[in-house]
């Protein structure tokens, strides 16, 4: 019998620019919360009803002076950090109406995307200088860097993608020279250096097992690596473009990817093969992801579109 996927929803111009960055994150048992980052500078949090499959608009949050190209929402779902082209963080809480906690100047080059800590203690974010900045989510203070050539030599290049594995164990980083990095979290080793691409890394992901990473890339592929190892497990070929994003399934059975192919890909994990694609997006996919039970999918694009599809779980 083959799994059946459907478009949901369709939010046409969600934001006044290019989406760049979506996550999920968790309000009530019969509603989620979604937050976006634009082009247009601004982060957007919006309420996702399960029961009537509806989204609404909660608030606009502004202070970012340049676009925002990376959201991430706390693991119990009270806050939002976000980090803009003119390398701002910012913290949001969106327990008290998305008001802002603390805002970090990081520029010129010290901070990009950005991933919460399974504990929500920290912020990763990877620089323009090869290096992985870990700030203390309480405060924005930067706790230290972790070196992606793992001492001296000034990393990899731009770090485009970093990932924390869901145990903690882990911390991956994606280069913009097609390298992507793990390092060990509590003693700050780094354990493996992958050549994954010929092209930049542009997103990463951990299996919920946290023992396969999978890298996206602009070479058009994604694949997936033992994360204990470092050793070459699959690769998932496909997208005609780009591969901007790349997220698991909250039970590890599945993957979604975008592409600037317009595409979303649903993947087969045990099987390596698509087991659906969605057309509907008018250009490039930024970003996609699932939320906390599996039963959707989100994605966004630089149509300023936001899609949610339906999951069989």
């Amino acid at each position: 019998m083959t799994t059946q996927y459907s478009v949901l929803f369709k939010q046409e111009a969600a934001h006044d620019d290019a989406i760049w960055t979506a996550a999920w994150g968790k309000t009530s048992a019969s509603s989620e919360s979604i937050v976006t980052g634009s082009l247009d500078d601004t982060v957007r949090v919006w309420t996702w009803s399960e029961g009537d499959n509806n989204l609404e608009l909660r608030w606009t949050l502004e202070g970012h002076q340049l676009g925002v190209v990376s959201v991430d929402v706390s693991p119990d779902g009270r806050l939002a950090a976000s980090s803009s082209l003119d390398a701002q963080l910012r913290l949001w809480d969106l327990e008290a109406g998305g008001a802002e906690v603390w805002a970090v100047d990081a520029s010129p080059t010290d901070a990009w995307t950005l991933a919460f800590s399974p504990d929500g203690r920290h912020l990763a974010a990877g620089s323009h200088r090869g290096k992985v900045n870990v700030f203390a989510a309480a405060s924005g203070e930067k706790e230290y860097s972790l070196d992606t050539r793992g001492g001296g030599g000034g990393g990899r290049g731009f770090v485009m993608a970093v990932a924390y594995s869901p145990d903690g164990r882990y911390l991956a980083s994606g280069a913009i020279d097609g390298t992507v990095t793990l390092f060990d979290v509590p003693t700050g080793k780094l354990l493996h250096t992958l050549e994954a691409h010929a092209k930049p890394v542009r997103s990463l992901a951990f299996s919920p097992d946290s023992r396969v990473l999978v890298t996206a890339s602009d070479d058009g592929l994604a694949k997936m690596y033992d994360a204990k190892h470092g050793g070459l497990a699959g690769a998932l070929s496909g997208h005609a473009f780009w591969v901007l994003s790349v997220a698991f399934s909250p039970d590890g059975e599945h993957l979604v990817s975008g592409s600037a192919d317009k595409s979303v890909k649903v993947w087969d994990v045990a099987t390596r093969t698509c087991a659906d694609t969605f057309s509907q997006h008018q250009d490039q996919v930024w970003s996609v992801g699932y939320n906390s039970t599996g039963s959707r999918i989100l994605s966004v694009g630089e149509d300023r579109a936001m899609y949610v599809y339906d999951c069989p779980v």
